[in-house]
C-alpha cells in the first residue's frame, strides 16, 4: 500500500539530535486512521511537554524507552505503549531524553471499532493498549517490535497500513451516523448546537449523547468544547488577541475563554501564546495535529525526572 510522507524534519547540534516524519495512511484507511508520525530523539536531558486536549485518539507505539505521563490529581504512569482517547484535561508527558517510536492518530469512532471498549471508560486516562481487546491480530508489543526492526520510516508506515487494513476488513463497520456527526462537528470547530447536530443525523438528542459517549468517549457538548478550544489555541498562536479569539470562537466573552482555556489546557490564553513564542532550545514543538497548537515544551530539571508539582498549580504550567 502506498504511503505518502508529507513532512520530514530533522536536526543535530550540541543539544542532541531529533527527527519527525509525518505521513498519511493509505486512502482506504481514512478518515478513521488520520496520520502516522515517526519520532526519534536523542538528547542529554529529559524532555517534557504539556499536551492539551485534541479531537482525536492517540496510539503511541514506543520502540524502547518509556514515557511518563500524569494528569492533575492522578499518579504518574510509565509506559512504552500508550493509548489515549479524547480528553478534557491537560496531561504532562516526559521521557529521559531518548525516545523513538510511532504515533498514530485515530478518529475516536475508529478507535472504538479497533478496541471495542466503550470510550467513556477511557476518558482522561492513558492505558497500555495491550490491556484492551483489539482486532490487529497479534499483541501490539509484537507489532511494535516488528516496526522497530525495519530500517526506515516508509517501511514502518507501510507495515502499519497493512496491519490497519486487516483490522478494517476484520471489523464490522462502525455507526455511519456517529462518523457523520463527528465529521460535522469537526468541520464546524465545535460551533454546532447539539439539537441541530442530532437533527442532521436523524437521532434524538438523547440517542446522540448515548452513542457519542460509547463511540467518541465524550458527549457531544463536551466534544464541542474540545474542538472549539482547539480552534482558539490555533488563532492565539497565529497572533490573534484573546478578545478577538473569544468572539470568533463563540465564547461569551474573554473571561469565558480564559476559564475554558485554564480548565482544559492548564494555563491562561496569554501564558499559552507566550510559551509558544519562546525560542526552541533543541528541537521544535512537535504538535500532534498538523497546523494545530497542541503542545508546549516545558522546562526540565538537570537532575532528571520529577513529579507534576507546579505544572498543575494555580499559576499554570509555565508561570
Amino acid at each position: 500500500m502506498a504511503v505518502r510522507v508529507v513532512r520530514a524534519r530533522s536536526g543535530q547540534g550540541p543539544g542532541g539530535s531529533w527527527e519527525f516524519v509525518t505521513a498519511f495512511p493509505h486512502p482506504r484507511l481514512r478518515p478513521g486512521v488520520m496520520s502516522y508520525r515517526g519520532i526519534r530523539l536523542a538528547m542529554p536531558r529529559p524532555r517534557r511537554r504539556l499536551e492539551a486536549p485534541i479531537g482525536a485518539s492517540t496510539l503511541l507505539l514506543g520502540f524502547d524507552e518509556p514515557v511518563r505521563i500524569w494528569r492533575a490529581e492522578q499518579a504518574p504512569e510509565t509506559r512504552v505503549r500508550v493509548y489515549c482517547g479524547p480528553t478534557t484535561t491537560p496531561a504532562v508527558g516526559e521521557h529521559c531524553g531518548r525516545f523513538s517510536g510511532i504515533e498514530v492518530l485515530l478518529t475516536p469512532w475508529a478507535a472504538f471499532a479497533l478496541f471495542g471498549t466503550p470510550q467513556h471508560e477511557l476518558v482522561d486516562r492513558t492505558v497500555d493498549p495491550d490491556e484492551l481487546p483489539h482486532t490487529l491480530g497479534s499483541p501490539l508489543g509484537e507489532l511494535t517490535a516488528a516496526l522497530a526492526a525495519l530500517p526506515c520510516w516508509e517501511r514502518r508506515f507501510a507495515l502499519l497500513d497493512d496491519t490497519f487494513d486487516r483490522w478494517r476488513r476484520a471489523t464490522a463497520p462502525g455507526s455511519e451516523r456517529v462518523a457523520r456527526a463527528w465529521s460535522l462537528l469537526v468541520r464546524a470547530d465545535g460551533a454546532l448546537p447539539v439539537p441541530r447536530l442530532a437533527e442532521e443525523v436523524g437521532w434524538s438528542v438523547r440517542q446522540l449523547e448515548s452513542r457519542f459517549r460509547e463511540q467518541i468517549g465524550l458527549g457531544p457538548k463536551a466534544a464541542a468544547r474540545v474542538l472549539r478550544l482547539q480552534r482558539a489555541r490555533r488563532l492565539l498562536t497565529e497572533g490573534r488577541s484573546a478578545a478577538e479569539t473569544a468572539a470568533l470562537c463563540g465564547f461569551y466573552d474573554q473571561a469565558h475563554l480564559s476559564g475554558e482555556f485554564k480548565a482544559m489546557t492548564g494555563c491562561t490564553p496569554r501564558q499559552f501564546a507566550q510559551a509558544r513564542r519562546l525560542p526552541e532550545p533543541v528541537s521544535p514543538v512537535a504538535d500532534r495535529l498538523s497546523g494545530e497548537a497542541t503542545s508546549l515544551l516545558l522546562p526540565t530539571p538537570a537532575g532528571g525526572w520529577s513529579g507534576p508539582g507546579a505544572y498543575f498549580s494555580k499559576t499554570g504550567p509555565i508561570g
